[in-house]
């Protein structure tokens, strides 16, 4: 049990401290090298370069750079670089358009380095060189146009910056990718509030106009269909007497029919008049002189007897 442990104990030291240990000095010596995923490794001795990889994995650096390795540590340079695409947003870049409106635009680019070499030796800051490159083609480019242009053809004008930007960043070694324009607004508060101002105002004045187009469509609509109305209506009084005037024809030409018709008129007239009647037997001629010789009963309020 004991030697168990014993060989437990120098396994885990071994293989957690020592090995650990070796590799970096393996590495310190320029026995290998890792590349990682996204990765560069340029080296340089003696303000020469002596090798440029690119490619991830493993690499046995004698192989690659000869005698050269084993002092490329001491003497010479190791320099890791990020292949990877970055992102950069300039905003509000100053510009005029045509109109004299001061603009701002905010312009997005991706960018990544294409030859490492020219990175690290032809600028001293790629990054902000580029940053510097592409503000001043925005600027150089896209002042003096006319303001719609400048609110509506973002495409073109991405393509104007890009096709001026990316020989001269290529020189580097900095490669710019895709290049767009995201914002364009105006810089000017006094001018923003003018513009809110009219905005408000116009819309103001076409809702007016909508409301009274409204208006008037209804007046319209109302006063058709009053004056359609007001047609038919005649229309059917003029063809009231006709009608009544043929039934009256029809009725006439029996007499007990007309008569009888004339006499339940006569007698409806009168219970619509609400005028108190007196029935007095036939042949009562005493009656009818006593009913003469009174009094006529008083008013009613609504002014019948």
């Amino acid at each position: 049990m004991s030697t168990f442990l014993i060989s437990a104990f120098v396994t885990f030291i071994l293989s957690f401290l020592l090995v650990p240990v070796v590799l970096g000095f393996a590495r310190f010596f320029g026995l290998y090298a890792i590349v990682n995923e996204g990765t560069c490794h340029v080296y340089v001795l003696f303000g020469k370069v002596q090798a440029v990889l690119r490619e991830p994995g493993l690499y046995f650096l004698p192989l690659k750079l000869g005698p050269a390795a084993f002092i490329i540590s001491f003497a010479g340079r190791r320099h890791v670089l990020d292949m990877r695409r970055d992102q950069v947003y300039l905003r509000s870049q100053p510009v005029n358009s045509e109109e004299g409106a001061p603009m701002g635009i905010g312009i997005w680019y991706e960018m990544y380095i294409s030859d490492p070499v020219a990175y690290l030796f032809k600028n001293a800051d790629p990054r902000g060189s580029l940053a510097a490159n592409v503000s001043n083609a925005v600027v150089r480019n896209l002042s003096n146009m006319p303001l719609a242009d400048m609110l509506e053809t973002r495409h073109t004008m991405s393509q104007a910056v890009r096709a001026e930007v990316s020989p001269k960043s290529h020189e580097w070694g900095y490669q710019l990718g895709s290049i767009y324009i995201r914002k364009v607004h105006f810089r000017d508060e006094g001018m923003i509030r003018q513009i809110e101002a009219k905005v408000v105002n116009r819309l103001r004045q076409v809702t007016s106009a909508i409301k009274q187009d409204g208006a008037n469509q209804v007046s319209i609509i109302t006063s058709t269909a009053e004056r359609q109305a007001a047609i038919e209506f005649a229309k059917a009084e003029a063809m009231r007497p006709t009608i009544v005037g043929a039934a009256l024809n029809e009725i006439a030409q029996d007499p007990e029919v007309a008569q009888a018709l004339f006499e339940i008129l006569e007698n409806q007239r009168l219970i619509e008049g609400k005028v108190p009647i007196t029935l007095v037997p036939p042949r009562s001629e005493i009656i009818t002189q006593l009913l003469a010789s009174q009094p006529a009963p008083p008013a009613l309020p609504d002014g019948r007897a």
